[in-house]
């Protein structure tokens, strides 16, 4: 994978960790700046070790799907672009209102299943794992921060537009995969 499809990789990755921050950002009104450096460490963390979980089960099937691999990359792609596409229009419950440990954790790892699949296509692509990953974990801490704190700006944003972004970037990777 070149550079530039990681960074799309990691931009629509990214996308629910800023969609759930921004959520939460829209609720806090006190200690902020701790809340929203919690929830951002803990939504690079998840995103970037899924990926090597994925990545290395992959690697237990890989000798058996290697000639499938490219179908099998764009299968991912595609399923978790539409996945993104498809949640963008439905209606979504308000966020809790919780950033204690249990929360952090539940969310961590609700907005890094997808990460885990992206491992698994970055396997059968066969490429390396180790800069994707570390690449994906700063993005997702990135925009967590950048998603608090619009949210805490600007309340009523419709992360739908961003939802869709997300992909739209997953299903051209998809393609690609096949090209």
């Amino acid at each position: 994978m070149s550079l530039i499809e990681l960074i799309f990789l990691a931009l629509a990755l990214g996308t629910d960790c800023f969609v759930v921050s921004f959520s939460q950002g829209c609720i806090f009104r006190q200690n902020r700046l701790k809340n929203s450096v919690l929830l951002a460490l803990t939504m690079g963390l998840f995103q970037g070790v899924m990926p090597f979980i994925g990545y290395f089960g992959a690697s237990f099937l890989y000798n058996y799907v290697e000639s499938y691999s490219r179908w099998l990359v764009f299968g991912i792609f595609m399923i978790l672009g539409l996945k993104f596409i498809f949640e963008a229009f439905e209606e979504k419950e308000d966020e809790a209102f919780c950033i204690g440990f249990k929360c952090l954790v539940a969310l961590g790892v609700a907005t890094s299943i997808d990460a885990l699949a992206a491992g698994a296509g970055i396997r059968l692509a066969a490429a390396d794992i180790v800069f994707p990953a570390v690449l994906i974990g700063i993005v997702s801490f990135l925009m967590s921060l950048g998603g608090f704190w619009s949210g805490n700006c600007i309340r009523n944003f419709p992360s739908k537009y961003l939802e869709i972004l997300g992909g739209l970037i997953l299903i051209s990777l998809a393609v690609k995969a096949l090209l």
